[in-house]
């Protein structure tokens, strides 16, 4: 969902004003099959390419992660320099990238754009 651009137009790149769909949801509501050791990461990497969805991100193979860069062509700081992708398991922001996040059954993914670090989708960052 990127439904908080809404609220943030004004900051949002204007050359990118199209790529917005009317409710602001890229990827609906769906079950999908996981498998076991997957990770949060692992589930939207397959979900986008298997459903034509451009989805970037940036991998760290040292630490064994990847971090979401952008998904439908809408990128972090498209709509301010506190702006980009997160995630939440169960209504629940993590402290954990998304590629260190295992799945258990019946969990529920939403990947969310934030204008705001995460405050304005109920995703608080860590106390420093």
């Amino acid at each position: 969902s990127c439904h908080t651009i809404f609220d943030n137009l004004d900051r949002f790149d204007p050359g990118k004003h199209f790529l917005l769909p009317e409710d602001g949801m890229i990827y609906p509501e769906a079950k999908v099959t996981f498998f076991a050791g997957e990770t949060v990461f692992d589930v939207l990497r397959r979900e986008t390419r298997d459903k034509g969805i451009h989805m970037e991100f940036n991998a760290n193979p040292l630490l064994k992660s990847s971090y979401v860069e952008g998904i439908h062509n809408i990128y972090e700081f498209d709509c301010g320099e506190l702006s980009g992708w997160t995630y939440k398991v169960n209504g629940i922001g993590s402290s954990v990238g998304s590629s260190s996040y295992p799945l258990s059954d019946g969990d529920v993914i939403e990947w969310l754009y934030t204008c705001d670090r995460g405050k304005d989708v109920g995703v608080v960052a860590p106390a420093q």
